[in-house]
């Protein structure tokens, strides 16, 4: 499996942004998917996640402003990003996992999403 993400870039603080995660390869709809956040100076953290089921689950910093989605027809995953401020200013990963097989981990390469105030 082969992750792409894009969408990122430069907006103002209360805007927003959406994130796309587009995946090569068989079997994605089973796949837990997850976005993750790096900032300058901090490690990565897990931001939303997204299962096979469409369960998902939120870092309290973004419950209320995100929201992650798929489109297993697409193969993609979405992170809708609103009311954006700058802390959430970080390189944006997106990442797969094969719930048969949780040693397995994808990851896309990053997407830079910069939030001026």
């Amino acid at each position: 499996v082969q992750l792409q993400a894009c969408g990122g870039g430069l907006v103002q603080a209360g805007g927003s942004l959406r994130l796309s995660c587009s995946a090569s390869g068989s079997n994605f709809g089973w796949y837990d998917m997850d976005w993750y956040r790096q900032a300058p100076g901090k490690q990565r953290e897990s931001v939303a996640s997204i299962s096979g089921t469409s369960g998902t689950k939120y870092a309290d910093s973004v419950k209320g402003r995100f929201t992650i989605s798929r489109d297993n027809a697409e193969n993609t995953v979405y992170l809708q990003m609103n009311n954006l401020k700058p802390e959430d200013t970080a390189v944006y990963y997106c990442h797969g996992r094969p719930p048969w097989n949780p040693s397995r981990d994808y990851w896309g390469q990053g997407t830079l999403v910069t939030v001026s105030s």
